[in-house]
């Protein structure tokens, strides 16, 4: 059969979309991850499809890693799936605003100009400095949950770290079994300005952006500095973007905030 996709990115996160809110596409992780593949398949970091809301929002939201397992929300997919849904919209105007459902609850994104801002699930399971080391690596390792697992580190040479091997070897630590955690680091470029650099657990490589990664570093940067917000990140897709956050408590957020941009590339069919 062949497949009509949309191809969008964020910030350089890159992904398929595919209309099934007539759930008449089902695509088991074989056939996603082969989709994803960027030698014998479209490319891709992940895979977004659009599916008919449960519980009142606009729509669901549901999104695969390059590997074909689903996870419960990507910060720069769910940017992308925001914008791509509000050009669904049958109305003579697009939208300002949609709302759609995730496994990690119920956001909305909002189209501000050329940007999109995602009102984010409040983070949870925040952890400074846990208590595990992994070989030639020595700076403080945090955690917290942003919608998926994050682990966060500040280091003095990001340009040159070797993200692949150290992000690796934290995403498979005893510590985050079974599921495992993304693992970023951190350069601190100005008191509300860091840059960053992500190892996504499901791509199993570094990502030119990560949204709930950029959400976890502005948070900890904040515990850890008293950085105020918002917070600037620059990644290495070269965009910066930005995340508010209200502090609640020594170590709680709500009404967390990702803003940046999300583009069109192209659309297709291809044959599965």
């Amino acid at each position: 059969m062949l497949l009509h996709f949309y191809k969008m990115n964020g910030a350089g996160n890159d992904f398929i979309v595919i209309d099934n809110r007539d759930l008449s596409i089902a695509l088991d992780e074989d056939t996603i991850a082969a989709l994803c593949d960027r030698h014998h398949g479209i490319g891709a970091d992940g895979l977004l499809a659009v599916e008919p809301a449960e519980k009142g929002a606009d729509y669901k939201f549901r999104y695969y890693n390059a590997d074909g397992g689903e996870a419960d929300m990507c910060g720069n997919g769910a940017r992308c799936f925001g914008f791509f849904t509000a050009h669904l919209s049958e109305e003579e105007e697009i939208p300002t605003s949609v709302s759609f459902e995730t496994i990690a609850g119920t956001l909305t994104a909002e189209l501000i100009g050329d940007d999109v801002r995602i009102a984010m699930s409040d983070p949870k399971d925040l952890e400074l400095k846990v208590p595990i080391r992994i070989e030639n690596f020595h700076d403080d390792l945090h955690f917290v949950n942003t919608g998926v697992a994050h682990v966060v580190s500040f280091v003095e040479d990001l340009e040159n770290l070797d993200v692949v091997s150290h992000g690796r070897a934290l995403r498979e630590h005893d510590y985050f079994a079974p599921a495992g955690t993304n693992a970023n680091f951190v350069k601190l470029l100005a008191p509300d300005h860091i840059a960053i650099r992500t190892y996504e657990r499901g791509v199993e490589d570094e990502t030119l952006a990560c949204g709930t990664g950029m959400v976890a570093c502005a948070l900890i940067h904040n515990l850890l500095t008293g950085a105020e917000s918002p917070v600037k990140v620059d990644v290495e897709g070269g965009d910066t973007l930005s995340i508010g956050f209200e502090k609640t408590g020594d170590t709680s957020f709500t009404n967390v905030t990702l803003t940046g941009p999300a583009d069109f590339v192209y659309e297709g069919e291809i044959e599965i």
